[in-house]
């Protein structure tokens, strides 16, 4: 279904070429807020000094070149050019009503989809999450949605670290605890106990220790190098441990992860890409992108291209081992030929901005990303009132687990008041998390994901203001009010804008397609939180002025407000769905 900005583009398009003007694009945007109409087109002031005339003037042709069309109530002139356009109701109200009755609310899917793959995600094996987790989390399934709800093939990857010297460092600790488990039997190589010999506690116990430990002795972070390099050539042993790391460690992500509502297709690790290494850096440098310099393999970079680029990416060591960079190339390759992605995204914290333009730059030098598009979605950080990284009370990094706990509890007590006392203890549960879940999702994701945002508990979780415990309420009062309305159930066609309240909020309706363009296009979760928060609050205004029910009866009027409340839910429920937001059934 074509969108109001693209019928009144064509409208402006077909009146510039009537009237002689070349080069117009009769593109229309959503008016500002000191223009007194719906939609405005600025091109009379930039066809202006090739036509040799005033804006105004080629303004005022066009307004009344289209004045009395069907569609438009009225074309006036603004400032110094603009072409104002107020929509004729009759027009209004039939494209919002074939919206209503179509379960996309007439947004088409994209002309050309694509294979996208999204990279998000990307936590350590054998390490908790923590905070810093959150929104590579919550951004990057945001992004998925979108991008599938336009049609795309979208492919989300968790990539995780699951073969650094942090692996070393688990085995050593290990043995250094157990030294009796067979997989420290050099003369073992099968056999080994199918249960895991520790659990996913154990493993945040050890990590920690052993780290400190290498710190401050050498000769322990040479075994932990050491076990590392025995790791990675195969001893059968430090394998089938390993395989009990990843095992525990990817069952306790589901567990976190799923709380949040957060999937993934691929559970792909670095260690899928070892074996390729070798024969990357030799064709790399076979390839001439690569050279060795003082006994490691480094990309240099163009500086007069690239400012930024001034270090060159090392992609092996003096001492053969292999580093970051070197398996990103080679998971971009698997994602480019043998995925056959059109568009590869990487949703990390952005401070990993040089490293992306340094693999992406030789990517494109190798020959495997030509014409595909390859884009770093940065994000800034969850910070505390202090303006750093948030941190627990003791200072430690915050664990996800404990950051979606804090949420869940807080929503508790702000809904214990609204339970009574016959509500199921675990439905109260259920509710207070999706709410709580919902309360961290919209606080992350209302933000420019490139800015950093204060962790502040007592305002997510309000009912008022921007928030999601706003927006999911809102959700549930319209729902309330159908459910007591059922016997006048809502018809699309009622829709009837009797005031300018709900004329703002109707032609509000008619730019969903448009935050959904430009939260896809850039990336931006922020302009979907922005639509649908506008959408909740011009909704409660007419709500608290214009009473749809009168006891067991409609209203005056209010069929035309149940229409309304029909639209506005479904505009709701359709954003928070993109948003990850679940709308319990009762708050």
């Amino acid at each position: 279904m074509a969108s109001v900005r693209e019928i009144l583009s064509e409208m402006c398009s077909e009146a510039f070429a009537a009237l002689g003007y070349e080069g117009a694009s009769g593109a229309v945007s959503v008016s500002d807020a000191q223009q007194p109409s719906d939609y405005q087109c600025n091109d009379a002031l930039r066809l202006a000094k090739s036509a040799q005339r005033k804006p105004r003037d080629i303004a005022e042709e066009v307004a009344a070149h289209l004045n009395g069309a069907q569609d438009i109530a009225e074309v006036s002139i603004g400032g110094p050019g603009f072409l104002n356009f107020r929509l004729s109701d009759a027009f209004l109200t039939g494209h919002l009503a074939e919206c209503l009755k179509d379960e996309r609310l007439g947004l088409e899917k994209a002309a050309k989809p694509e294979t996208i793959v999204l990279d998000f995600g990307g936590p350590n094996i054998a390490k908790p999450m923590h905070v810093g987790h959150l929104r590579s989390a919550v951004i990057g399934e945001c992004l998925k949605r979108l991008l599938r709800f336009q049609g795309h093939e979208v492919v989300g990857d968790i990539h995780m670290g699951d073969w650094g010297k942090q692996m070393g460092m688990l085995i050593y600790g290990l043995e250094q605890r157990s030294p009796d488990l067979p997989y420290f039997d050099a003369n073992q190589t099968h056999d080994y106990p199918s249960k895991a010999p520790v659990t996913i506690s154990d493993l945040e116990e050890v990590y920690p220790r052993i780290a400190a430990a290498c710190g401050e002795d050498e000769t322990v972070d040479a075994a932990a190098i050491q076990a590392t390099a025995e790791l990675q050539s195969g001893r059968p042993g430090y394998r089938a441990l390993w395989q009990h790391f990843v095992d525990l460690s990817i069952a306790e992500m589901k567990r976190d992860f799923g709380s949040l509502g957060v999937t993934f297709d691929l559970w792909y690790g670095e260690s899928r890409y070892q074996e390729e290494l070798a024969g990357l850096v030799t064709g790399m440098k076979d390839a001439g992108v690569a050279e060795v310099s003082d006994g490691a393999v480094i990309v240099r970079f163009d500086e007069t291209k690239n400012k930024e680029l001034t270090s060159p990416l090392v992609i092996q060591k003096s001492d053969g081992s292999f580093l970051y960079g070197t398996t990103d190339l080679a998971t971009l390759r698997e994602r480019l030929t043998e995925m056959n992605a059109d568009r590869v995204l990487y949703v990390v914290d952005q401070r990993q901005g040089l490293h992306f333009k340094q693999v992406f730059d030789a990517a494109r030098r190798w020959g495997i990303a030509a014409e595909k598009e390859l884009v770093h979605v940065g994000f800034g950080t969850v910070n505390g009132t202090d303006g750093k990284p948030f941190k627990t009370r003791a200072g430690g990094v915050m664990k996800l687990r404990d950051m979606i706990d804090l949420l869940n509890q807080e929503a508790h007590e702000r809904l214990s008041e609204r339970f009574d006392a016959s509500d199921d203890p675990a439905h109260r549960e259920e509710i207070a998390e999706m709410v709580g879940v919902g309360a961290l999702k919209f606080a992350d994701l209302q933000h420019d994901r490139s800015q950093n945002y204060i962790f502040d508990l007592k305002k997510f979780v309000s009912f008022e203001g921007k928030t999601g415990p706003y927006l999911q309420y809102t959700a549930v009062r319209i729902k309330s009010l159908l459910e007591k309305a059922n016997a006048f159930r809502p018809n699309p066609n009622d829709l009837n804008p009797l005031t300018d309240e709900e004329r703002a909020l109707m032609v509000h309706a008619t730019t969903l397609n448009l935050a959904v363009d430009e939260a896809s296009r850039q990336y931006a979760p922020h302009v979907l939180c922005k639509y649908v928060f506008e959408m909740a609050q011009k909704f409660n205004t007419i709500y608290q002025k214009h009473p749809v029910l009168d006891g067991d009866a409609l209203h005056p009027n209010g069929e035309a407000r149940l229409a309304l409340a029909a639209l506005c839910l479904a505009h709701i429920t359709l954003v928070l769905d993109l948003l990850g937001i679940e709308i319990p059934a009762r708050m």
